[in-house]
């Protein structure tokens, strides 16, 4: 067993992406891989076959070694609820809330645990892709480190630096990052990668040999700027403002935003454009709009009240499409009632009234995958173009802790017949009477074919467009992950890479 660590200049230069690569293509080469990542913060996360939650960026690793996403690939998950404050999910359950001093002073506790993780992912696989989180030259957070330096000592690694020169200075935060290490740190630099680069390489050059001098450690590639549909890094995530494709779906941009990957299967057609909005002059004309999850979904709700967000989406939905996953669910709703202070000190608020629902914050978070088919027949669009009555079958996974009541005007959108494996017969969702307002607490509901299919060809068909039969997302994601793995073994010293980890 070996393994080695890739860890950034800063957050958003790309590590989570280059680890996928990495994981793939060691795959490739005949390996058992595991991604591991000790410590992640994101609002992104997933839940598992069993029922753990873990975050987003290493269900893309996971899929790119081969490998079924498991929470022991991310061991702790910070969900931030505020400035200041944050979930603590560990091994997959949720840890407690605590402030960011507190966190801090906590960290230590973990080192033990994820020590053991650690040993065990050596027992199992031939090597381990490990990534750090922001910024190692932290240097006030050092001495509690478990994320990037500290974790690399923990599991004895050598690190690859990594730096974005898309944003310039790469040199300089190459540098300056190499210098805030001890020497301890310095030697465990077994190398240096320039990752998202436009322009003639042979410009480059000459910059690549003056680094190397300065910092006695060598480049080991240079990687291009690419554009795949494929997750990042929450925080490198582009949140596009504008309409680029003939079908326009806006998607509030919540303060609190969470599990914005829902999107990217409608990202992944050629004649759709996802764009987000904050204010009321960018909200427009689309032909849907979506109102994703949030980590705060009161605080965010009573934002987008104040802004004048909140009337828009009333009047728009006397004529358009309006969807909510999960927060976004339970805002379209009457009432949203939080008794235990789970997620914020407001007690409750009005819901902005589009589905007769009414929610209430228990103590317990649900965490699930599921299965589900549409609780009525849909109108849907055939091949020939006709129209035809069928259920829609979806999947993918619930985090929430509201529980709805249903209204008399609120049928349930959804049965679920599965969840975590074990089969069952609950609702799910809700639908207005028109049947142009929904909601679920569904995360990933447009990865499934049918859902996105059937809205999608109901909005080409109220534009005059052509049907189009929508693809296998899994299948693209497989497709971008290959393309992924080609670009970064002609861009990096792959051979160089196995002698720093010990195999020939």
């Amino acid at each position: 067993m070996t393994k080695i660590m890739i860890q950034g200049t800063g957050s958003s230069v790309g590590k989570s992406i280059i680890v996928s690569a990495l994981c793939r293509i060691f795959k490739q080469d005949g390996y058992s891989v595991c991604p591991f990542k000790s410590q992640n913060m994101s609002l992104n996360s997933y839940i598992t076959l069993d029922g753990k939650e873990m975050g987003r960026a290493q269900v893309l690793q996971a899929y790119a070694a081969g490998l079924q996403p498991e929470a022991y690939m991310n061991p702790i998950l910070l969900k931030p609820t505020s400035d200041k404050k944050c979930q603590i999910i560990v091994n997959g359950k949720v840890y407690g809330n605590s402030t960011a001093m507190e966190y801090h002073n906590m960290k230590l506790e973990f080192r033990d645990m994820l020590r053991d993780h650690f040993k065990k992912l050596e027992e199992n696989f031939d090597i381990i892709v490990m990534e750090g989180a922001g910024s190692p030259a932290e240097i006030n957070l050092r001495d509690r480190d478990i994320v990037n330096m500290g974790m690399a000592e923990i599991a004895d690694a050598p690190v690859l630096l990594a730096g974005d020169i898309d944003k310039g200075g790469v040199f300089a935060s190459l540098a300056g990052t190499m210098l805030f290490f001890n020497e301890e740190e310095k030697r465990r630099v077994k190398g240096t990668i320039i990752n998202k680069f436009r322009g003639d390489i042979d410009i480059l050059k000459p910059g690549l040999k003056m680094l190397e001098d300065v910092i006695k450690v060598p480049c080991l590639g240079v990687i291009p700027h690419f554009n795949l549909a494929l997750e990042d890094e929450d925080a490198a995530v582009q949140f596009n403002k504008k309409v680029t494709a003939p079908i326009d779906i806006a998607v509030v941009k919540l303060p609190h935003i969470s599990n914005f990957t829902d999107l990217d299967a409608l990202k992944s057609e050629d004649d759709v454009s996802v764009r987000f909005i904050t204010s009321v002059e960018e909200f427009g004309n689309p032909d849907l709009l979506i109102i994703p999850g949030s980590k705060n979904t009161i605080e965010d709700l009573i934002k987008i009240r104040k802004c004048g967000l909140e009337s828009c989406i009333k009047k728009y939905s006397k004529t358009g499409i309006v969807i909510g996953v999960c927060g976004g669910y339970q805002m379209l709703g009457k009432t949203i009632s939080d008794p235990y202070k789970t997620e914020t000190d407001v007690g409750g608020a009005d819901g902005i009234g589009l589905l007769d629902i009414e929610t209430v914050f228990d103590r317990e978070k649900v965490t699930t995958r599921v299965k589900a088919v549409s609780d009525m027949d849909f109108p849907f669009i055939d091949k020939n173009g006709s129209l035809e009555k069928k259920k829609l079958n979806v999947y993918g996974y619930e985090i929430h802790m509201g529980i709805c009541k249903y209204g008399i005007n609120a049928g349930p959108l959804f049965e679920f017949t599965e969840k975590n494996r074990k089969k069952v017969h609950m609702k799910d969702g809700a639908v207005n009477t028109a049947q142009n307002v929904f909601g679920t607490y569904i995360h990933g509901v447009f990865d499934a074919v049918d859902f996105r299919e059937y809205i999608l060809n109901r909005i080409r068909q109220n534009k005059g467009l052509s049907y189009k039969k929508s693809k296998i997302y899994e299948n693209l994601r497989e497709g971008e992950i290959e393309k992924l793995a080609h670009i970064v073994r002609r861009s990096l010293d792959i051979d160089k890479i196995y002698a720093i980890m010990g195999i020939k």
